[in-house]
């Protein structure tokens, strides 16, 4: 609580700095970049993100309800840019710090990202470990910032004492078809014509050796193979509206299939309108819905029977440096083999301030209900109820 209230002044302290004459939006920090040699551009970017919270959640022993949390990344490009249009690139993200509570959605690996990059008049191949097609090109609706987001959020704040790591692992939402997630993969993006763009994307195994066909993956049961991904966007102008669509759908193969499991399908829709009132307000508005036969989204865990659903709302409302926004979210994972039907309502507000193009701070709550079918939570019941206000922070160039 001592550090929630000592950062929660620093932010407010640093939200009113404009009203006392300082300004800090010319303060600003570029990323880092050189050429080697005549042509190849080096690039240097990276971000930090943390969190202050307090959490309400059933006690239990050793449970701590407030707290730190944060993660932090690095990322390195090379690219070559040619007269005839053509440009090379090699890029990587690398995840140099995260907690239990934190993290990125590959897993937590240290080596997020690294793939390469060919782009040309016809369009871009990536070749390597990086995302999908589907999820390169989803729309989930608005949010105020996406690390404290509550569909597919990268910092939580609520800790399970069963396992000593984040709730959310039970079961997150996720309105973005992600299914590959940053294996080995190939994917061609048309360029954007009209408003509308194409992509697909097919990642042979659950291997992150960079290049596809090295490595079969985990010699696991029902791992998935030849994972084929295929997505399309539009995005248009209409005077001061600003839509935006998007369709994402992945298919798999069941490898080695065990009983009452079966190949991967997932598929999701999404959209969002964005309306500028005058030169100061803009509204958002938007979401996006996703389905799968993977209980809870875990790839390796793809039921012949039933489905895992995630619904996402979101809502912002934006003046100068000052956003405002909220989000409601619903999932359920159906049951089966041994494993209960899970359901999940979600919600949150926040409160943003983007000082600079650097750094953003946010004040929000949020709100998770979870409830099953059999069983009992870490609190002894089927159904459990969590809130935590939070203040953050993304440090980026």
């Amino acid at each position: 609580m001592v550090k929630t209230h000592l950062l929660g002044g620093v932010a407010l302290g640093i939200m009113a700095l404009p009203a006392y004459g300082l300004d800090l939006s010319d303060w600003n920090v570029a990323p880092y970049q050189t050429t080697l040699g005549d042509t190849l551009q080096l690039k240097i970017t990276g971000a930090a993100d943390g969190s202050a919270y307090s959490a309400s959640q059933p006690d239990a022993p050793g449970l701590d309800e407030s707290g730190v949390t944060g993660a932090a990344w690095l990322g390195v490009s090379l690219e070559r840019d040619y007269d005839s249009g053509l440009s090379l690139a090699l890029k990587s993200v690398f995840e140099v710090y995260h907690d239990d509570l934190s993290g990125d959605n590959y897993g937590s690996d240290f080596v997020q990202k690294v793939y390469g990059q060919v782009q040309t008049g016809l369009g871009r191949v990536e070749l390597g470990n990086t995302d999908g097609a589907a999820y390169a090109l989803a729309v989930t609706g608005p949010v105020v910032q996406g690390f404290t987001s509550i569909d597919n959020p990268n910092a939580t704040f609520f800790r399970d004492p069963s396992t000593g790591g984040a709730f959310v692992n039970v079961f997150a939402l996720n309105s973005a078809v992600e299914s590959s997630l940053n294996y080995a993969k190939i994917s061609y993006y048309t360029p954007r014509l009209f408003g509308v763009q194409l992509a697909a994307s097919f990642t042979p195994s659950e291997a992150k050796d960079v290049i596809p066909f090295v490595n079969d993956g985990p010699q696991a049961s029902d791992r998935q193979t030849n994972i084929w991904e295929l997505a399309a966007s539009y995005s248009n102008y209409f005077g001061p509206l600003t839509l935006s669509l998007s369709a994402g759908w992945s298919v798999g193969h069941d490898d080695v299939k065990t009983a009452g499991h079966a190949g991967l399908t997932d598929w999701s829709l999404g959209g969002e309108l964005d309306y500028a009132l005058n030169d100061d307000w803009k509204l958002a508005l938007g979401g996006a819905w996703r389905q799968s036969n993977a209980y809870t989204f875990a790839i390796n865990s793809v039921f012949a029977e039933g489905e895992t659903a995630s619904r996402h709302l979101g809502a912002t409302i934006s003046r100068g440096s000052w956003i405002l926004g909220g989000e409601l979210g619903e999932g359920t994972a159906d049951g089966g083999l041994g494993d209960p039907t899970l359901g999940l309502h979600a919600a949150s507000a926040t409160l943003g301030y983007v000082v600079n193009s650097n750094l953003q701070l946010n004040l929000g709550w949020e709100q998770f209900r979870y409830r099953r079918d059999t069983g009992a939570f870490y609190n002894g019941a089927p159904r459990i109820e969590m809130d935590a206000a939070f203040l953050n922070f993304e440090f980026k160039v």
